[in-house]
This record gives C-alpha cells, sequence and structure tokens, in this order.
C-alpha cells in the first residue's frame, strides 16, 4: 500500500489549472501546424496562423489560451493500493481549483446555483470523475472546458435499428448544427453504447485522447477517419468562416449497452482542446 498526501494532490491540481489555460498539449501544437500548412482557404488559413500567433503570446507572456478559462473538469484514476490520507480526497481536489484559479487570475466562471447564478467567486466546485484501477498511482487528467463549445453538446438516444449509419448521420448533424460556435477548428468527443449518462461521459473522456491517435477497434477507426474527412467537407472552416479545416479529430470511445438501446453522445471542443496529464 502506496500513501499519498492530499497535499500533494491539491499542489498538483493547483499547477495543472494554470499549465492547461496557459499551454497547448503537443498533439494539439502538432494538429494546428499541419492544418495550417493543409489548409485551402486563404481565410482559413490566416485565421490557423493567428490562432498559433496567439498560442504563442499566452505561452510567452503566461496570457490564457483564451479568456474563457472554463470549468475545471477532472478525472482521477486512483490505484487501488493507493491510500490517500491527510483529508478528503474531493476537498483536495477542490482546493487545488481554488488555488490555481485564484493564484493565477483565471476568469471565474462558475455559479453556485443553475438558476440564480451567483458566482462561487473561485472556479469551484470542480466536475470531478474517479475510476478505480490497478496499481498503486494516482493519474490525474485535467480539461478546463469552456461553454462555447460544451453548450453544442448533444445526446441522441438512437434505436438498434438506426445501426452505423444513424450514429454516423447524429455526429454530423451534431456538427453542423455547431456550426461556427464551437469555435472551429474543433475536437468531435464521441460515445456510444452504455446508457443516458455513460454514453455522455465517453464523449467528454474521448477529447483527453491525444488527437493523433485512433481507436484500436477496427470499425471504430475507421470510423473516426471517415466522420473527419466529411466534417471537413462541409465548409464551415477555421471561425466558421469557410475553408477545409472543420475538424482536428474525432475520437470515439464504446461500451457495451442494452439489447433496447443505443446511445449516441457529442461532445465538441473548441480549437485548443486544453487537457493535461500527471501521473503521482
Amino acid at each position: 500500500m502506496r500513501t499519498i498526501s492530499v497535499d500533494e494532490i491539491t499542489k498538483n491540481i493547483k499547477e495543472m489549472c494554470i499549465e492547461a489555460n496557459h499551454y497547448l498539449s503537443e498533439d494539439m501544437k502538432e494538429a494546428l501546424e499541419q492544418t495550417a500548412v493543409k489548409e485551402k482557404s486563404p481565410l482559413g488559413k490566416q485565421i490557423l496562423c493567428q490562432l498559433k500567433d496567439n498560442l504563442k503570446i499566452a505561452a510567452e507572456d503566461m496570457i490564457p489560451i483564451c479568456q474563457d478559462t472554463g470549468m475545471a473538469v477532472i478525472f482521477m484514476e486512483i490505484g487501488q493500493d493507493v491510500h490517500v490520507e491527510g483529508g478528503l480526497l474531493t476537498d483536495a481536489v477542490n482546493e487545488g481549483v481554488r488555488q490555481g484559479y485564484t493564484e493565477g487570475y483565471l476568469r471565474k466562471s462558475v455559479v453556485k446555483d443553475p438558476i440564480y447564478r451567483e458566482n462561487t467567486k473561485d472556479n469551484t466546485p470542480a466536475v470531478i470523475h474517479y475510476d478505480i484501477v490497478a496499481g498503486d498511482q494516482i493519474k490525474i487528467t485535467i480539461a478546463p472546458k469552456g461553454f462555447g463549445s460544451e453548450n453544442m453538446s448533444r445526446v441522441f438516444m438512437l434505436k438498434p435499428a438506426d445501426g452505423i449509419e444513424g450514429v454516423k448521420n447524429a455526429i454530423l448533424t451534431a456538427v453542423k448544427d455547431a456550426g461556427p460556435n464551437a469555435c472551429p477548428p474543433m475536437v468531435v468527443g464521441v460515445g456510444i453504447g452504455g446508457t443516458f449518462e455513460k454514453c455522455a461521459l465517453l464523449a467528454k473522456k474521448a477529447l483527453t485522447r491525444p488527437v493523433n491517435e485512433h481507436s484500436k477497434i477496427p470499425y471504430v477507426r475507421e470510423m473516426e477517419e471517415e466522420l473527419l474527412l466529411k466534417i471537413n467537407r462541409t465548409g464551415i472552416g477555421p471561425g466558421g468562416l469557410g475553408g477545409s479545416t472543420t475538424a482536428l479529430a474525432v475520437n470515439i470511445n464504446t461500451y457495451p449497452t442494452h439489447i433496447a438501446g443505443l446511445p449516441v453522445a457529442v461532445n465538441i471542443c473548441c480549437h485548443v482542446n486544453r487537457h493535461c496529464v500527471r501521473i503521482l
């Protein structure tokens, strides 16, 4: 049994909140570089170059990549041979978010109640997903989620008879309806299977997979590649102003489901797709 202090978790969460909001992950940097070269529209190419300039300035001057520094979404994969001591794990995670957003001068966007809308003033609470896994480590993934793209999320409760073509049509419908509102070029996270809430979680988690990695399931990989081509043929383009780069990747996760259902969730993220990972 390995022991990890809540103070260590808080410290890392704080640093990761600041890191994710100022520095783009390497896979996203590479994807933007490649698309800026490949983009066929002069205006689209100009917008992609401006996005690259923005990222450079953000990193050099410690300015957030985007003014919407998001609601903190955190995936905690906890080894079953880890003992957390010194306090409650959820409190430690939220304390890290509080410190990261206040000391990092990041915009506080969370309200206490969805109707009465009073700001919590420290961007807590985070949305935390726990998973117990083998081993004696804790893997933390932080993905600050802005709501320009989050508001474009969709869940489709399809019938099994709709099949794979129905799934593809649902994903394309969600992307086309989102249009420029999701700040393209976007990353499209998709969850297929499970239940109403499980497919949404699958889609959210899919956004944290590197955009240069495909599913290991052959038919899913083919679907990711096919949908990326079709999405980029919609002409929505960078900034929604036309072009051949509407999406940088389509990441799909699947899960077993009920004989009577075919749930599909689409969670779109903007061109920065902020996320960072640490293992304690």
